[in-house]
């Protein structure tokens, strides 16, 4: 009688102790510090259907909406509580300005808001990096902040980030010479340089220089909040290994903060766009769908969102937004703790 009292008293013991079940199938925890950020009560709610290519959400404050793009639709949109999805600016990544193939991926990408509320975007079919000024008129304009490297002219500029001090740093592999119906790169006269690189273009004196070609595929590209380092995914079409690199922006040394070839196998997506929250842990597309990652390389925790591109925080941090691939042609968010 004494042994199955204790034996009980153990149980109760445990189960008191033990981790509350997650009501929520689409979240996984790893790592019960990310229930400070992820509420497991939160339900996903889908805000835009029937983009063909969504990506590069940003928050724009001025206007409380996200905005993001349609890479294959060349167009960029807004959305907002008040009036839903409209589209905002046609076209946004392939104006006529550069050369290109008609086949590539040539659309708009990555975006960012700067200091003074214009629009900064990745072109792929123009092949630059620029602003977008008078967005909100019928005919905004665009003007080049960068769109060659020593002569010659850059791939197809897909994701960026910002720093404090005004400087852009952004990825530039070779997605506008990408054939979605072969899913493959594609030799061509026009492609001038002969690497994918990461860049840092300095605002003030309009300088650009290599962070690093090292990485044969970069895409999603984000700062630690102390902007010493830079987080940088690499995706899988190339050598088929998915990673999330870090670079010591003082050493310039280079290291894999996380791999992918840890997660299953079968889980589908790439390390694509990335954004770095406030307490410092690495919100990624991936395997599975969106990853939280600790700035040690732990995974913390994931969001099935379905395969997505991208992702983007609210000012405030109250949400988190995310943008879909291919079939899954939608964008997303879900409530966070505050």
């Amino acid at each position: 009688m004494k042994h199955l009292f204790t034996t009980i008293l153990s149980v109760l013991i445990l189960s008191c102790s033990s981790p509350e079940k997650n009501p929520n199938s689409k979240i996984d925890i790893y790592d019960d510090s990310v229930l400070d950020i992820i509420d497991i009560y939160s339900e996903i709610e889908e805000l835009a259907d029937s983009i063909s290519l969504p990506e590069g959400p940003v928050w724009d404050k001025a206007s409380n909406s996200l905005l993001f793009v349609d890479v294959m639709g060349n167009k960029l949109y807004k959305w907002n509580e008040e009036g839903g999805t409209k589209e905002y600016i046609s076209p946004s990544g392939n104006t006529g300005y550069a050369p290109n193939v008609d086949f590539g991926l040539l659309g708009a990408n990555g975006l960012l808001i700067d200091e003074n509320g214009d629009i900064i975007v990745c072109q792929h079919g123009d092949r630059r990096l620029a602003k977008i000024e008078n967005a909100s008129s019928t005919s905004p304009n665009f003007t080049t902040l960068v769109d060659n490297y020593e002569g010659g002219r850059l791939n197809s500029p897909n994701d960026l980030t910002y720093a404090g001090n005004g400087d852009i740093y952004f990825t530039d592999p070779a997605f506008g010479f990408f054939n979605l119906e072969t899913f493959q790169f594609v030799e061509s006269e026009l492609k001038d340089l002969n690497f994918n690189g990461v860049f840092k273009y300095n605002v003030n004196t309009e300088d650009l220089s290599l962070v690093t070609d090292q990485i044969d595929l970069p895409n999603g590209i984000a700062l630690s909040p102390d902007e010493k380092t830079l987080y940088v995914n690499k995706m899988a079409f190339i050598d088929g290994s998915r990673k999330i690199f870090k670079i010591n922006l003082e050493s310039m040394e280079m290291t894999t903060l996380f791999d992918g070839a840890e997660l299953p196998q079968e889980d589908e997506g790439n390390f694509d766009g990335m954004k770095v929250h406030s307490s410092g842990n690495i919100f990624t597309s991936g395997p599975g769908g969106l990853l939280v990652i600790s700035p040690d390389g732990k995974l913390l925790g994931k969001i099935d969102f379905g395969i997505i591109t991208n992702c983007a925080f609210d000012d405030k941090e109250e949400y988190l937004y995310a943008t879909g691939f291919l079939d899954n042609p939608k964008v997303y968010r879900i409530k966070l703790k505050i």
